[in-house]
């Protein structure tokens, strides 16, 4: 989607918007597919609700983008606008023991300033792509912990209603790769409760999982993290393994042969290759273990 109204530009401009036209969104995403569109990136949170409501006086429709790590977007010209937060300065800030975080900082770097400070348990999180508010939205985990174990209060932008609003943690329902969030909620910032640990010892966990990682993930590929949910009791990729899938491609997409429930852009992988296998998988899986593996990954399609 194009926009090209002069009235309409100079009143983003004005709302301090951002308008990137013609953004590749194959160049916003980790699997590194993806169409293009107009994006807009957000530089004010008070500036949402004017936003919203500017848009939706001119009938355009819109998607929030965090830091896109968890998402397969459709191929070719998308018609919708992409709305993105931009990071604020400084990303993360201290008082004791809960650190107040934009909800747009990097994961990882969130992680690390609050390890050179004292304060650990999401020593898992660190290798995990994307920002905090994708975290948030999805209750990222490994190694036996996840993010939402944390979460004291989430400040979000309640789309569908068109209102700010601030969550205690205990008002949110945080389960398996899933919360109680609105798909158009929007992620303004969260303030994380997290336990006292010196530096080293956090910085021992760190390597720990980054060695677990190197082991069995295929790092400085393109890919979305894993692409289904683990079953109840049941390992998602452990199942494609045993049905002889590693290495599995459709055009570019393919089935990594380190982790066989990442699946890696392995050079121009289209959003339609990347779909075709993920039905074969799934339709495969379904045949021999009778299990319908339900999608991680976020779809954006038209």
């Amino acid at each position: 989607m194009r926009l090209e109204d002069p009235k309409l530009l100079a009143a983003l401009a004005e709302l301090g918007v951002e308008h990137r036209p013609d953004t590749a969104l194959a160049g916003e995403t980790s699997l590194g597919i993806g169409g293009t569109t107009d994006l807009l990136l957000i530089r004010r949170h008070d500036a949402i609700p004017d936003l919203l409501k500017l848009l939706d006086s001119q009938h355009l429709p819109h998607k929030f983008l965090g830091g896109g790590s968890n998402l397969l977007v459709q191929d070719g010209e998308l018609p919708w606008l992409v709305l993105q937060l931009a990071r604020s300065e400084p990303e993360v800030t201290l008082e004791g023991h809960i650190a107040h975080v934009d909800a747009a900082a990097d994961l990882g770097r969130t992680v690390t300033f609050c390890a050179k400070n004292d304060l650990g348990g999401m020593e898992g999180l660190i290798g995990v792509p994307g920002t905090v508010g994708g975290a948030l939205r999805m209750n990222a985990g490994a190694y036996g912990m996840q993010i939402g174990t944390y979460v004291r209060e989430v400040k979000l932008y309640r789309a569908a209603e068109r209102r700010l609003e601030i969550l205690s943690g205990d008002r949110i329902s945080f389960e398996y790769r899933h919360t109680s969030f609105a798909p158009d909620d929007m992620m303004l910032a969260v303030k994380l409760e997290l336990p006292s640990k010196p530096f080293k010892e956090i910085l021992q966990g760190i390597r720990i999982c980054n060695e677990k990682r190197r082991a069995s993930q295929p790092l400085g590929q393109k890919s979305a993290g894993c692409i289904f949910k683990n079953p109840s009791g049941a390992s998602a990729g452990r199942m494609i393994d045993e049905l002889g899938l590693k290495g599995l491609s459709v055009g570019d997409a393919r089935v990594s042969n380190r982790h066989a429930n990442f699946f890696v852009n392995a050079g121009r992988a289209s959003a339609a290759d990347m779909l075709s296998l993920i039905a074969h998988v799934r339709e495969r899986v379904a045949k021999a273990f009778g299990i319908t593996l339900e999608h991680e990954v976020v779809l954006w399609l038209v």
